[in-house]
């Protein structure tokens, strides 16, 4: 059983951030059900194929009409019963619903109420719409990512969505249950992306002040301006990573590559950098990049080869560590972190819309002939 095990969450159901957020806390233990709309909404139109949605994996799925007084009725009577509840609507959505914190809040004293947004619940953008690659933007996280003389490289949605995004929902939803348990009262957590984007950034901001950073992008240790901190382009088109940063690490990098009996100039002389850059890549493309794993990995000089997200699941270390794994036929990541006592686990495979109104709503205690009369009035399915 997963360290949250006994835990009982309402999720609203939403794309990006709230699912991994969900997946998140399930993975650990914390029995999440998932209220979805009728019709399955925007879920069901991304996922057709429902065991493909990954983040949706380890929780039962309810259809219930918020909009319709019984369906709101019937998620107040759920709250009741609930240690926390959360979702990824704009502000004001769930208050014109009837179902704000407020009056979640006044039903059940004890809810921790999980808010998850891009801009926040107040400030001048609050009520914008937007988008992962917006939100890193104004957090300061994007200007720095990408080569010098090129533009910004969007880092997927990891940044953004599930970093500053998810994470910090479920990083929150997790503090507020715990300081409950010796408070006795609920609260709001208010999620934004760009709050926790602009915390992932927390470091750059030290090195800034401190004069070691430069906001020129690509010129930096760490942001592709040093030759021993990149990614290298090898002889059969593929790529190795190296992350040679402390001397002696470096030092063996220099003498693997067969470098060591050469005048080289001092590792941190930042105006050799270019030089020695354009050196590596020549060097890099003499050979496979399996020829390079043969040469590198495994030793100190912080080495390994980029891999695609097939090869990342095959890769013998990752296989050792059972880093990934299939349910239903469908490959993706284990929970993470691991505990050596309560270990965590995927209980079920990705819900489809509604799969379990009936057997979840009994399971928190709504009587059969309530679950007949919601069904005749259509706010749930």
């Amino acid at each position: 059983m997963g360290p949250l095990e006994g835990i009982r969450l309402l999720e609203i159901a939403g794309i990006g951030p709230g699912p991994f957020a969900a997946m998140l806390l399930a993975d650990m233990g914390a029995e999440v059900l998932r209220i979805e709309r009728p019709g399955g909404g925007t879920i069901a139109k991304l996922w057709p194929d429902s065991a493909a949605d990954v983040m949706s994996r380890g929780r039962r799925c309810i259809c219930v009409d918020l909009k319709h007084t019984d369906g709101a009725a019937l998620v107040l009577d759920l709250i009741e019963q609930a240690d926390g509840l959360f979702e990824g609507n704009r502000p004001g959505v769930m208050e014109r619903l009837g179902l704000g914190p407020d009056t979640c809040l006044e039903r059940n004293p004890r809810l921790v109420y999980g808010r998850m947004t891009g801009w926040g619940q107040d400030g001048p953008l609050a009520a914008a719409a937007g988008h992962d690659i917006n939100y890193i933007a104004l957090a300061g996280a994007l200007n720095p990512i990408g080569r010098r003389g090129q533009p910004p490289t969007p880092p997927l949605n990891l940044v953004g969505d599930f970093g500053g995004g998810g994470l910090m929902l479920a990083f929150g939803m997790v503090c507020a249950l715990l300081e409950c348990k010796s408070s006795g009262r609920g609260q709001v957590v208010d999620s934004a992306i760009v709050d926790g984007a602009a915390l992932l950034t927390s470091v750059l901001h030290g090195l800034e002040h401190a004069g070691f950073w430069n906001e020129q992008r690509g010129s930096n240790m760490i942001d592709s301006g040093a030759h021993f901190y990149d990614a290298y382009e090898t002889a059969d088109g593929k790529y190795i990573s190296l992350g040679s940063f402390e001397p002696q690490f470096y030092a063996e990098l220099i003498q693997r590559l067969g470098l060591d009996g050469e005048e080289m100039p001092q590792q941190m002389d930042q105006a050799s950098w270019p030089e020695q850059k354009r050196r590596f890549e020549s060097l890099f493309r003499s050979r496979t990049r399996d020829e390079w794993c043969e040469i590198l990995e495994g030793t100190d000089v912080c080495f390994a080869p980029v891999l695609s997200l097939r090869e990342a699941r095959e890769h013998p270390h990752n296989l050792a560590r059972g880093s990934f794994l299939e349910v239903e036929g469908v490959p993706q990541p284990a929970p993470a972190p691991r505990f050596s006592r309560t270990a965590p686990e995927i209980r079920r495979p990705p819900a489809r819309p509604g799969e379990h109104t009936a057997s979840a709503l009994r399971d928190w205690g709504i009587g059969r002939e309530r679950i007949a009369r919601l069904e005749a009035a259509k706010a749930i399915a």
